[in-house]
């Protein structure tokens, strides 16, 4: 009976293909507030936690700086009280098709890069990285939409994904008068890194995420002030039916990690585009890298 092998785009690719090659590291007794303001000049969403001889002994992420602020807990107070332990490795040769399998496995957003000799972090991959990977290689195929003239030409231009396809069919949303703690409990609860907010009309008027906590968190704003305060305007969102490339260049270029989904009218949600939801594809931006990748091996003559 034939083999049929499904390969993705990432099929042939190592983690050294995608990752960063910093890992932004804080050690244990370093205060809440150091790990905030790393993480908000960095631009990245965790940290590497060590002890007193280096060795990495937990992650801070975005969301436990938000939960020591959603606890109340002073600034002051070291990371070793809001670290999670046993962060995740993998190594620069593993490919990413195992790496991204790991993530999932774990329900985490990153692993942390070490080279097995010498015994040493020396990057992170994230979501987000692999995601920019399947946008170079999408943008360099002759089949992109962002290459249209030249497919057309060819004859042979691929069917693109669409947003819909590929977004979270679900928004969760706060009242811009709601508190920030109302706010941080939906975070939480819904596991997701920011939430929309509406006026008194329903309407988008703003989105609040995890960094923009962090920041209030960071300048001793009290989280009992309204949504509102603190709430990021406009916001960023694509019509259901955009091409996905389309959409995921929208965000690499304007270096955002999300975009709120709406359907013909941007006053009505309807859902949410990350580029973690990206790159969970595997598949680029288009078809044709699942229909021209497939591999048949002992096939009959």
């Amino acid at each position: 009976m034939p083999i049929v092998e499904r390969k993705s785009v990432l099929s042939g690719l190592t983690v050294l293909d995608a990752m960063r090659r910093i890992a932004a590291q804080l050690p244990k007794d370093a205060p809440i507030e150091e790990a905030a303001k790393t993480v908000i000049k960095f631009r990245v969403n965790s940290l590497l936690i060590t002890d007193e001889k280096h060795e990495p002994v937990g992650v801070v992420s975005k969301t436990n700086i938000m939960g020591g602020y959603y606890a109340g807990i002073p600034i002051e107070t070291p990371l070793e009280a809001i670290m999670m332990p046993s962060p995740l490795f993998c190594e620069p040769g593993d490919t990413l098709e195992s790496a991204l399998d790991l993530m999932r496995t774990h329900n985490v957003h990153r692993l942390f890069v070490k080279e097995s000799a010498p015994d040493q972090v020396v990057g992170v991959l994230a979501y987000y990285d692999i995601c920019g990977l399947l946008y170079r290689y999408c943008h360099k195929c002759e089949r992109n939409i962002l290459r249209t003239r030249e497919a057309d030409s060819e004859g042979f231009l691929a069917e693109p994904f669409h947003v819909y396809e590929v977004m979270t069919p679900s928004v969760f949303v706060n009242h811009e008068n709601e508190s920030l703690m109302e706010v941080m409990e939906g975070l939480e609860a819904n596991n997701v890194g920011a939430v929309l907010i509406i006026d008194e009309n329903g309407l988008p008027a703003g989105v609040v995420s995890k960094t923009d906590l962090i920041i209030a968190y960071k300048h001793g704003i009290s989280a009992e002030v309204p949504a509102k305060t603190i709430m990021s305007t406009p916001v960023r969102s694509c019509d259901e039916r955009e091409h996905l490339v389309l959409a995921i260049q929208r965000m690499i270029f304007a270096d955002v990690q999300r975009l709120f989904v709406h359907k013909e009218d941007p006053g009505k949600i309807v859902g949410v585009l990350s580029l973690s939801d990206a790159a969970r594809t595997r598949s680029g931006s288009c078809r044709a890298c699942i229909s021209s990748r497939i591999e048949v091996e002992n096939a009959p003559d």
